[in-house]
């Protein structure tokens, strides 16, 4: 397993790991499988989405912050209720095939690291399977 360290700038946003992965696949010789990609974390998740019109991922955490907002209702006391729950409708997790230590994405796609209690660091776990 190959861990990573990566900070997000605000509470909410978008982190293209698409290189960042690219690049430990190169530097581990991961040539043809399947890597997963992890973010233990309960506040923050992992996705694939489109990587050439930023206002996609914009549009993604608008939606998301009016469908869940942060209110003071919520009973959890630390008052990121609404980062849990945007992160368990995200997910913590996602599976990318390798090949010819390449990552095989769609044309417009990349892999993102989505903050959703920040700023932090932030760690995702790459493991990679034969």
């Amino acid at each position: 397993m190959v861990e990573l360290t990566v900070g997000t700038p605000k509470r909410e946003c978008f982190v293209d790991l698409t290189n960042l992965i690219s690049q430990k696949c190169r530097l581990n010789n991961w040539t043809d499988g399947i890597l997963t990609v992890f973010v233990p974390h309960t506040t923050c998740g992992v996705t694939i989405n489109e990587n050439s019109d930023p206002d996609v991922t914009s549009d993604i955490l608008k939606h998301l912050k009016a469908m869940i907002p942060n209110l003071s209702t919520f009973a959890h006391c630390e008052g990121n209720s609404d980062a849990h729950i945007k992160t368990s409708l995200v997910g913590n997790s996602v599976s990318l095939i390798i090949e010819n230590a390449t990552l095989q994405l769609g044309t417009w796609q990349a892999v993102y690291l989505t903050e959703f209690d920040g700023p932090r660091e932030r760690k995702i776990w790459l493991k990679m399977a034969k």
